[in-house]
């Protein structure tokens, strides 16, 4: 299985993205797993936030294939224990999943489209992050997921 997560923005923080970094070889170790930035569009003051996600959406569409499972990373979506998530990424695995495409959208959030291309969605806290920091917490996450897969002691069991 392949795990790409995309994320709208440029990673413009060298601590958010040398973490990340660090995150990405060690799930490497486990699954082939890859990172992709897509631009955002440029906003102002005036800036009509549907028109703003409906850009990004195109930009993220082209980048998803039909038969990719797509999670969203969503305050609408479930709330996961770090188990659960591990269990939703080894089910995904043993039901011959061969794209597991997780996203994280702009500022705005996500167009109406977007919605109707995921298979799920997924929150990882009730509290706001920025993007910068989802994008860390999710790579920790998805780590500590191939850790428990794999009774690694990084998880505390």
């Amino acid at each position: 299985m392949k795990i790409k997560l995309l994320c709208v923005g440029k990673n413009n923080n060298s601590i958010w993205f040398d973490s990340m970094e660090h995150y990405s070889k060690r799930i490497n170790q486990y699954v082939n797993f890859s990172i992709e930035y897509i631009p955002d569009v440029k906003t102002g003051k005036k800036s009509n936030p549907e028109l703003v996600k409906n850009e990004e959406a195109k930009k993220l569409l082209l980048k998803i294939k039909k038969d990719d499972v797509v999670i969203l990373l969503d305050e609408k979506g479930k709330a996961f224990s770090s188990k659960t998530f591990a269990k939703n990424v080894e089910n995904q695995q043993n039901m011959g999943v061969k794209n597991l495409v997780f996203i994280i959208g702009g500022a705005f959030g996500f167009s109406e489209k977007i919605y109707f291309t995921c298979n799920n969605k997924v929150r990882l806290s009730d509290m706001t992050f920025s993007h910068q920091m989802i994008r860390l917490f999710f790579c920790e996450q998805l780590y500590r997921a191939y850790t428990i897969i794999n009774n690694h002691p990084y998880h505390n069991f």
